[in-house]
């Protein structure tokens, strides 16, 4: 890494002085040429070091601490993730406002020390942005410098991690289900209206930040297709980039059972980099318990998401009791709940944490970081993820299988011809009527076009039924109707013919034969009294 001299080199006279008043180092000199060997020679005093050290807070300690455990060296993006922003001002701006005094987060509270640097550096294959540690401040700082940060909670009872719920790359799935879902007209068939109580309000707010829907939930065709011809690792990778970075995915409204109200705002990333920090401190390949953990920020960082601990201002509403969550000591419906939510929900559904229960129903009581963590916090995709290569299948009958692990930008095309009649053991179940075929069309898609679709997709080739049902649905349409009626039955031609001619007459439709007719969609009960008043009581078998 840079040196002490290399890092401070790239200062200017007034950021120097304010480190040198940080570590009361007495700093005279005119220019920062002349200022900078001898603030580089004072902070290399080990008991000079030591003291500046234990004179920092304990999340700017644990922040160090985290560098130094780290190599020395972090991705910059991760460890403003981790320790919070520095915010850019110019070297004016700073002697106005004097940052130093009101530092915004632990990592300010570094960067004014002169303790972290950050730069451009090769240390892979290109360079990229890191926060590190200078050389000596590095060769300094011992374990006990900054002092061990303690596992937060403790570790979990064989019982709390019986029934294992191991990470999955399901919500690839689900997001492509949710995608072609939000592509069709209404009305949705049953299986498609299910599908809305998925987690949706997570998955469109994540889906919206991606940029891949609008504002009124519709995809974004160019987006969408790239985002689905993405290889299955890199795609939830970006996934996790895109909730862990983002504010417009706000974990705290997306709770259910809490309904907000009034204007004011809360900072989503800071709930998420509290969770992570203290995620780092948890032994690796243990499972923990879930809630011991947010009794440990509970008692050692209650006030993570609150300003100046405000526990008044927020308007938060238990939608059960409809009693307002105020004061802190409705800490545990909110902020509990709220770190309950973010590790059982986005980092289990997007690859960072195992869950584990007592038993297979169970609520999760315990969690561990998964195999692919370290890869996705890197922003990096993670290995052992598979392949989409799995085979479509299509029966004559119209009926079209396509297994989770097909390439989803086949089921997101291909089902945007059909039904869906819901997944089972992994493989979603599509059926082909001339009704969703009709439903494409109005969108501008083909049945020549399904039918290309298949035959790239199908591995066994399609069956010759079916393609000759199609062209024909190409080239005539539907061809045969299925459809429920309400049938009048009279004993005589002559009552027909007398309920034809009255004002009930309208309420008819097609004569099937001399004695029956079909009635119109509602009018059952409309036909029965005008029966009635021409003096022929009827019996009815269907509901009116």
């Amino acid at each position: 890494m840079p040196d002490l001299f290399h890092t401070l080199n790239n200062y200017d006279l007034g950021f120097l002085r304010i480190i040198a008043q940080a570590w009361s180092i007495d700093l005279d000199a005119l220019e920062a040429s002349a200022a900078l060997p001898i603030l580089v020679e004072k902070m290399q005093e080990q008991t000079l070091f030591e003291e500046v050290v234990k004179a920092l807070p304990l999340e700017a300690q644990n922040a160090l601490e985290w560098l130094r455990q780290s190599g020395g060296h972090a991705l910059w993006s991760r460890f403003t993730r981790r320790a919070g922003e520095v915010r850019v001002m110019g070297a004016g701006k700073r002697d106005r406002e004097h940052p130093e005094r009101t530092p915004a987060s632990p990592a300010e509270m570094l960067w004014y020390r002169g303790l972290a640097g950050r730069a451009f550096l090769q240390l892979e294959n290109e360079p990229q942005e890191y926060a590190y540690l200078p050389d000596e401040i590095f060769q300094m700082l011992r374990p006990s410098s900054a002092g061990t940060p303690v596992p937060p909670g403790r570790p979990a009872a064989p019982g709390e991690y019986a029934h294992l719920h191991p990470v999955t790359d399901y919500i690839l799935d689900q997001t492509c289900t949710w995608l072609a879902v939000m592509r069709l007209p209404r009305p949705l068939s049953e299986a498609e209206k299910k599908l809305e109580g998925m987690p949706s309000p997570f998955i469109q707010s994540l889906l919206k930040a991606m940029e891949l829907i609008d504002d009124q939930g519709q995809p974004d065709p160019a987006q969408v297709r790239s985002f689905l011809e993405t290889d299955r690792a890199k795609a939830l990778a970006r996934l996790f980039t895109t909730w862990l970075d983002s504010t417009q995915v706000n974990d705290l409204r997306l709770l259910p059972g809490l309904t907000f109200e009034g204007e004011w705002r809360n900072d989503p990333l800071v709930a998420r980099r509290t969770v992570l920090e203290f995620m780092e401190r948890l032994p690796a390949n243990t499972w923990w318990s879930l809630s011991s953990f947010v009794n440990a920020i509970h008692n050692g960082q209650p006030d993570f998401q609150r300003p100046a601990g405000d526990y008044d201002s927020w308007f938060i509403r238990d939608e059960a009791s409809q009693e307002y969550l105020r004061g802190f000591e409705h800490w545990d419906d909110v902020e509990g709940a709220l770190i309950r939510w973010i590790i059982t929900v986005p980092l289990h559904l997007l690859g960072i944490v195992d869950l584990a229960g007592p038993d297979e129903k169970d609520q999760p009581t315990a969690f561990r970081r998964s195999a692919w963590a370290e890869a996705l916090l890197d922003g990096k995709a993670p290995s052992g993820l598979p392949a989409e290569d799995a085979h479509i299948f299509a029966t004559s009958n119209g009926q079209v299988s396509i297994p989770r692990l097909a390439p989803r930008t086949a089921r997101y095309q291909i089902s945007r011809f059909c039904i869906w009649e819901g997944e089972q053991k992994g493989t979603y179940r599509y059926r082909l009527t001339s009704h969703s075929l009709e439903r494409a069309a109005e969108q501008g898609l083909r049945a020549t076009q399904l039918t290309g679709l298949l035959r790239k997709y199908v591995d066994s080739g399609l069956p010759p039924l079916l393609v000759k049902a199609l062209e024909r649905w190409e080239k005539f349409g539907s061809q045969a109707h299925l459809r429920t009626q309400t049938l009048l039955r009279v004993s005589n031609p002559e009552i027909l013919l007398a309920l034809q001619k009255s004002p009930a007459g309208k309420w008819l439709g097609e004569t099937l034969n001399p004695t029956t007719a079909v009635i119109k969609p509602g009018r059952s009960g409309q036909v029965l009294s005008a029966l009635a008043e021409l003096g022929f009581l009827a019996e009815s078998e269907v509901d009116v």
